[in-house]
């Protein structure tokens, strides 16, 4: 083949090539892009599993790289070619069938979906896109109670060979509405981009129900794709409204790319700890109106990472609080350890978490007010189907105690575990009276014997307890000395402490030994008139006490007196009779009787009876009379204006006590 012809050749195919691209850049430049809706609808709905169609315009525009946004461009002459900017119009995306009879509507709506492509690098089959722009996007996410839910999409078990290169998203005006059956929630997010902003790129507001609670809240983030970058802290904040829980957040994702490594300021209020299961997940114990403020890091995992709430302070009603907590998510349960020290605390602070609290205060954190005016034990059930949820192992200690009525503790200490629903203080000490009270308590709630009730048992040993420091409010006692010691052991099922108490099974001792008590007192106890308005007159004297013992047994909750003795030189006082304590209910009866000779005495029983809400003592009444005219015959003795009012006086105190 000759020159000439080679080269006729080569211009023809030359020529050929050129006008075939010439054509397909006319095809594309010209081509009604709708007319492939039908095929990309049918593609689209096939990958997704669920229906999809552009029921609006679907345009094709080409534009210079620098007119759609930053890039990865190529060099040179590539700079200079026409990128391709698709524009879709009014975008659909249905449910899954397996869920359409539970939600009918559809899954996502979105006005406008638009974004550029540069073609240079499809051909190193990655797809760059510099802008991802979704206006008005509108999601609808759903779970039912069966656990399917409409946002699992369903997976290629073959790996793609083409790589995604995506620089930003830009969300305008868009909306998020969760309706979950199983976290019981009907929530909607509203989705807004920041542009203005040189530290966050999103804003979002959030409002709705979680658990039967209005929920709401807002917050910032940082522009989404920013999560991309490894090096870069992505920035959050967060408040959210709970009912009455108020959560900030403040802080940043330190590894973005795999969303976890969280280094954030935390602080949270409430009316009670115990509020904020349905929003954590961690069982915590019922409390006053609390604050804390401190630092929380952790990681995030596919079962619930690691998280630590450290150096954090507060306020847990009256009472100052400090401490750190470290959640670990393991299997079977969680696990929540950690260490809190309160410098004062007041002991009306621990009464939520048994229930003793008024029902003021249990409408205030949001309990029903279950407590009888006519009871004094709390009837306030114990909430133990969240005690399987997680197990925990906690320091507590108190370093000073405060009590409106005087009560001589001055440390507290415990270390609570709960393990697969069985809840344990091993040991609870205080230190009190000069003495210490030690107790192991153990509270099952696993719901293995009784789903409705706990099994406890509680044991309690008391040592070296100051008489006089014991009851500081009564005079009598303050010049009085000797330690009481005692011993208690009870065992019960129920679901409150009421319940418990009431059907308590065990025994309960105490024992002083060596001691002295006030003259002044004893006389009271033994209605010696005459010796109480001399004692009065000429000043007090302690009385040797050779021992005082109380021996009770506990049968299914009520307290039969085996021994109720006090021995002194100078009286014995016998007690005898039983306490319901499923009922609330006293009946003792107090024999005094006097070992020496008394100007006055009028030795006659007292009953002490009634209700742990209004208990009263009374005289028996025939003994009295019988006693009555000698004791009118000695009143003669001294000054007429005295003795009368003086055996009065003396009266008072016993019968208003």
């Amino acid at each position: 083949m000759n020159k000439p012809r080679r080269t006729k050749i080569v211009f023809s195919v030359a020529g050929a090539l050129i006008g075939i691209s010439v054509v397909m850049l006319v095809v594309l430049l010209t081509f009604d892009w709708n007319r492939a809706k039908p095929w990309i609808n049918v593609r689209t709905s096939e990958m997704l599993g669920r229906p999809f169609a552009i029921n609006g315009d679907l345009s094709l525009t080409w534009e210079k790289p620098a007119a759609v946004g930053p890039s990865e461009q190529d060099e040179g002459w590539g700079s200079i070619i026409p990128w391709p900017y698709l524009v879709a119009q009014d975008i659909h995306i249905g449910n899954p069938s397996n869920i359409k009879a539970l939600m009918p509507t559809e899954m996502a709506s979105i006005k406008q979906f638009a974004f550029s492509l540069n073609p240079l690098v499809l051909l190193k089959k990655q797809i760059a896109i510099p802008i991802l722009h979704f206006e008005s996007p509108v999601v609808s996410l759903l779970r039912g109670a069966d656990g399917k839910n409409n946002w699992t999409f369903k997976k290629d078990d073959k790996p793609s060979p083409w790589q995604l290169k995506l620089q930003d998203i830009i969300i305008t005006k868009g909306s998020i509405h969760l309706t979950d059956a199983i976290k019981h929630a009907d929530v909607t997010a509203d989705i807004d981009t920041l542009n203005a902003d040189s530290v966050y790129g999103v804003k979002w507001q959030l409002q709705g129900k979680l658990n039967g609670e209005t929920i709401s809240g807002n917050g910032k983030a940082g522009a989404v794709l920013s999560l991309q970058h490894q090096t870069v802290p992505y920035p959050i904040m967060v408040n959210l409204s709970m009912g009455q829980t108020e959560i900030a957040v403040a802080g940043t994702l330190t590894k973005p790319t795999d969303l976890a490594a969280l280094d954030m300021r935390l602080k949270v209020s409430g009316v009670s700890m115990g509020r904020l299961y349905e929003l954590i997940g961690i069982v915590l114990p019922e409390t006053p109106p609390f604050m804390t403020e401190g630092h929380l890091i952790g990681t995030l995992s596919a079962h619930g990472g690691h998280w630590i709430y450290e150096k954090f302070s507060g306020k847990v009603g009256s009472s100052d609080i400090t401490g750190s907590l470290n959640y670990q998510s393991k299997q079977p349960r969680a696990l929540l350890s950690g260490t809190l020290v309160s410098r004062l605390l007041y002991f009306s602070d621990l009464a939520p978490m048994i229930g003793a609290d008024s029902n003021a205060s249990k409408a205030k954190r949001g309990e029903a007010a279950v407590q009888p005016t006519d009871k004094v034990l709390p009837v306030e059930p114990f909430k133990t189907d969240r005690w399987t949820s997680i197990d925990a192992d906690i320091k507590f200690s108190a370093q000073k105690i405060i009590r409106k009525m005087e009560l001589p503790i001055n440390k507290l200490t415990t270390n609570l575990h709960l393990q697969d629903g069985v809840l344990s203080l091993l040991p609870l000490n205080f230190d009190m009276a000069g003495g210490n009270l030690s107790s192991n308590i153990t509270l099952d709630g696993s719901g293995k014997a009784d789903k409705d009730a706990i099994k406890a048992t509680m044991k309690v040993t008391a040592r070296h307890l100051k008489l006089k420091q014991l009851f500081p409010t009564l005079q009598p006692l303050q010049a009085s000395a000797g330690e009481i010691n005692g011993d208690a052991s009870l065992s019960a099922v129920g679901n409150s402490v009421a319940s418990l108490l009431g059907a308590s099974n065990g025994e309960i001792k105490t024992l002083i030994n060596q001691g002295t008590l006030s003259k002044l007192l004893l006389e009271e106890m033994g209605l010696n008139i005459g010796s109480v308005i001399l004692t009065s007159l000429v000043g007090d004297k302690q009385i040797k006490l050779n021992c005082m013992v109380t021996d009770f047994d506990v049968n299914n909750g009520l307290m039969q007196v085996r021994s109720f003795i006090i021995d002194t030189d100078d009286a014995i006082i016998d007690v005898s009779g039983n306490i319901n304590l499923a009922q609330e209910q006293l009946d003792l009866t107090i024999n005094p009787n006097s070992t020496g000779l008394r100007v006055l005495s009028l030795r006659a029983p007292l009953y002490v009876r009634g209700s742990f809400n209004e208990p009263s003592v009374s005289i028996d009444k025939e003994v009295l009379a019988m006693k009555a005219g000698g004791a009118i015959a000695l009143a003669a003795l001294a000054p007429v204006a005295l003795a009368p009012a003086a055996a009065l006086l003396a009266l008072v105190p016993l019968i208003n006590t």
